[in-house]
């Protein structure tokens, strides 16, 4: 499978919100299973490294055929621009990146299978590399814009409530 196309995806939303407010929010892994459909939880390996390039945390991913655990680096942490991690280290690049719009900010979420995670995969699943990675790529297709709407959802509504109880 080497079409990059297949293996790469982003998705934007807008959200009623600041990008560093958005930053904060989305670089503190441990709430990750309030708007992930697939990671439950996340815990930093090193809580003093905490949310700082070359930080590992590990996140616990259940789907309803099975249940993983995967081990990330923090590859960018440029607070209200951009979020990254890398799990495994080199096989597939998640990030949030942030830029302000007319009214919040335009919050994208991306995708990306790296050629050392295709690697693994073809090594570990033989003949049926292929079909785990299109299963795997398809979980990133329905699952990013279930996130980012899970995100806008939880932000808007929680700053709603702030604005009703500041009145």
């Amino acid at each position: 499978m080497s079409e990059t196309s297949t293996l790469s995806h982003q998705e934007s939303i807008l959200v009623d919100a600041s990008a560093t407010f958005l930053y904060d929010l989305l670089s503190d892994i441990t709430r990750t299973g309030e708007w992930s459909p697939v990671c439950k939880s996340c815990w930093w390996d090193d809580e003093a490294e905490a949310g700082r390039v070359g930080a590992w945390f590990t996140g616990r991913n259940e789907l309803p055929q099975r249940t993983w655990q995967t081990r990330s680096e923090v590859v960018t942490a440029e607070r209200g621009r951009e979020f990254a991690w890398v799990v495994g280290g080199s096989f597939v690049r998640w990030g949030f990146s942030f830029a302000a719009a007319e009214t919040g900010t335009r919050l994208t979420e991306s995708w990306e299978f790296l050629p050392d995670g295709i690697a693994m995969f073809e090594e570990k699943f033989g003949d049926e590399a292929n079909a785990q990675i299109a299963d795997r790529t398809q979980q990133a297709l329905d699952g990013i814009p279930k996130t980012l709407a899970a995100i806008k959802r939880i932000v808007e509504v929680s700053t709603d409530a702030e604005d009703q109880a500041q009145s």
